[in-house]
């Protein structure tokens, strides 16, 4: 093993434009991110994350397709939040979403 690498990690080889590059140097440059390595790795975790939550985001559209939200609950829900933010409203005057 090759020092700084780190184990279960794989190294892979990407190709980018040069203007995706520039901007990823600049990035590191500003300080934004340690490496290029760091900075790819982030974006990564970023695009993993989104897909994460796109998946769920289908599994729950799925769900309620399958089993609908009855009226009643639709309802509670609309009126639940109505008080919250009348509560919210109540506190702090000026943060009112009006």
């Amino acid at each position: 093993m090759s020092a700084g690498m780190v184990i279960g990690m794989v190294q892979i080889a990407i190709r980018l434009a040069d203007a995706d590059l520039r901007r990823l140097d600049a990035a590191v440059a500003q300080g934004r991110y340690p490496t290029r390595a760091a900075a790819v790795r982030a974006g990564v975790e970023r695009l993993l994350r989104d897909e994460r939550e796109h998946e769920i985001a289908q599994q729950y559209r799925r769900a309620y397709g399958a089993q609908p939200q009855d009226d009643s609950t639709g309802r509670a829900g609309v009126a639940l939040m109505a008080t919250v933010v009348a509560r919210e409203e109540a506190a702090d005057p000026d943060q009112s979403m009006s």
